[in-house]
């Protein structure tokens, strides 16, 4: 049995000083920061185009659903808007900013560590995110909008537990405002609004389990006020944080109104947005399992060091004094990939920060463990061995993708063969052929072109989707798309034959027809001036020689203009006289 004083000196040297901890932190921040830095010219996904046109919109005063649709909430195009405006209207401008948001998480997972758990285990979870978050396994060098939930999330978390702490009634309602703000950037950011909900009646359950545990026996008259005023204060921090995390929701809410984009804001975040997360169960079962495999892969210790974290709640004294806080938050993160089930890499983004602050849990509870037995210090230094061993294990497995692959690469090696790449110089065609005002139509799911041709789009649809899918509002979405397009004329059309840009167009008769109404506009109004052959090394083809060439491959992406007005009536009148 160890005495009080072994164990103090046993623990004594295990402390770390917050100028080694920080400048630990701040290695791991700057190694992770230049290999995203070198990466920031990477061509932007479709997600990520969504996000950049929309926010290049709003910067030219043209409010979200006016011309481009969507499900996603507006808060990640406001985002945008910010980093555009700030950085450039570039790819790297928006890399740039999520490089600095991801900086910013890291040290919010550490201060959130600290606060729980000490110095070592918030080091190692500030590295372990560092690590999980920059990898193209849950596309991590891409600005998808997860990586804008989790960070003002982790803030209102952070805010919530030294309001509990100081009774602090000002940060009941900061906590609310920041998680009304991850909820904003995307609907998965309401289970981390719940999570706190679920936090306070936990931090006020273990209030009145303390009253019924107290030493002192207290009257039973004395017992009930102390209990009522611990009910009322339970419903002022519920009151005061869900004042906050209404306010952001709400704010949007009236802006859109007045800008008179209301009626299809709720339908795109609501109606639609309800009828998209309809998904069968076995779909889900194994889009977890295969996503799920291709995300812990490259980092599998770390994985299984998270694990091992969980057990800690069993056997640790301080995890287990925190067991409702890291249970709640494994859990409700775990919720916030679910909805839809459709499990994508960038999904589990918002798991990364419990499961970095597991591994953290895992390596302190350990090395304290270790540190009972003042006769074999030197084990306490394993814990720290095998973590070191972990994050090298990793790094090592990434090592092309960190050191030697070039931007235009590591797209290729995360997405195959699709349109990202080629988007840029169909885009720069299109830019330098057509005047400011013109307006263009992707057919595809590609609106990264509408930002980087810096035009508007002829139809709001930005994704095809929602008009091949089979769902109760496909006929009146396919209606209203063609009407634009007549309305519009688009100067330019973009035809993307990528499988990926469509999904399955193999739906039945409905979606033959709608696919029969796109060829028909395309043939009777545009020609062919440019194609794209996506293949090994992508090659293209403009003028004249464009209208005759076939390409070598199926992926291909074409670019059509529209005829002139005598050229399309001439080639109208046969059918006219015939008829």
């Amino acid at each position: 049995m160890l005495t009080g004083n072994e164990v103090a000196s046993s623990t004594r040297r295990l402390q770390m000083s917050a100028t080694t901890a920080l400048a630990l932190l701040l290695i791991v921040v700057v190694f992770f920061g230049l290999i995203r830095y070198r990466l920031r010219d990477m061509p932007l996904e479709r997600d990520e185009g969504e996000y950049a046109y929309s926010g290049q919109l709003l910067l030219q005063g043209i409010p979200p659903y006016e011309l481009a649709y969507n499900m996603k909430l507006p808060g990640i195009y406001a985002a945008y808007a910010g980093m555009l405006a700030a950085f450039g209207e570039t790819p790297a401008g928006i890399h740039f900013g999520l490089l600095l948001v991801n900086i910013a998480t890291i040290l919010v997972v550490y201060f959130l560590t600290l606060k729980l758990f000490g110095r070592l285990a918030a080091v190692v979870a500030g590295f372990s995110f560092a690590l999980l978050s920059t990898s193209i396994s849950v596309m991590g060098f891409e600005a998808h909008a997860t990586n804008f939930v989790i960070l003002p999330a982790l803030i209102a978390i952070l805010l919530l537990l030294r309001a509990l702490q100081g009774e602090r009634w000002w940060l009941f309602f900061w906590s609310g405002l920041f998680s009304g703000i991850a909820l904003l950037m995307k609907q998965h950011g309401i289970f981390f609004i719940l999570f706190c909900l679920f936090y306070l009646a936990w931090s006020d359950w273990a209030r009145q389990d303390g009253i019924r545990q107290d030493r002192i026996r207290q009257d039973r008259i004395r017992q009930d006020r102390t209990r009522q005023t611990i009910l009322q204060l339970a419903l002022r921090h519920a009151t005061l944080f869900g004042m906050g995390a209404i306010l952001p929701y709400a704010v949007t809410c009236c802006f859109l109104y007045r800008a008179g984009v209301f009626r299809p804001f709720w339908f795109w975040t609501v109606s639609y947005a309800g009828e998209y997360s309809k998904v069968g169960l076995h779909r889900a079962v194994r889009a977890f399992l295969e996503n799920s495999r291709t995300v812990v892969t490259p980092a599998l210790p770390v994985w299984i060091l998270a694990g091992a974290g969980v057990t800690a709640l069993f056997w640790n004294p301080r995890a287990r004094r925190h067991s409702g806080f890291i249970a709640g938050l494994l859990l409700f993160s775990f919720m916030s990939l679910c909805p839809g089930a459709y499990f994508r890499p960038h999904y589990f983004v918002l798991l990364l920060p419990v499961a970095a602050i597991l591994v953290g849990i895992a390596m302190s509870s350990a090395t304290e463990k270790l540190a009972e037995h003042p006769k074999r210090a030197y084990l306490v230094f394993v814990p720290a061995l095998l973590f070191l061993a972990a994050f090298g294990y990793a790094i090592f497995e990434q090592r092309r993708v960190y050191f030697s692959m070039d931007p235009t690469e590591v797209v290729q090696a995360t997405y195959g063969d699709n349109a990202f790449i080629p988007a840029i110089e169909i885009s720069r065609y299109i830019r330098g052929n057509s005047p400011e005002t013109a307006r263009i139509a992707v057919l595809g799911s590609e609106p990264e072109i509408y930002f980087y041709a810096q035009r508007h789009a002829a139809t709001g649809y930005l994704y095809m989707y929602s008009l091949i899918g089979q769902q109760k509002y496909s006929t009146r979405m396919r209606d209203e798309m063609m009407r634009e397009l007549e309305q519009n004329r688009p100067a330019y059309l973009v035809y993307v034959d990528v499988w990926d840009s469509w999904g399955d167009r193999e739906g039945g008769p409905q979606v033959a027809g709608f696919l029969a109404r796109l060829q028909k506009y395309q043939n009777e109004n545009f020609e062919t001036v440019g194609i794209a052959d996506i293949g090994e090394r992508t090659t293209y083809v403009w003028g004249e020689a464009a209208k005759t060439i076939l390409p070598r491959s199926s992926p291909a992406i074409y670019v059509l203009e529209r005829k002139p007005p005598l050229s399309a009536s001439f080639n109208r009148a046969p059918a006219a006289s015939n008829h």
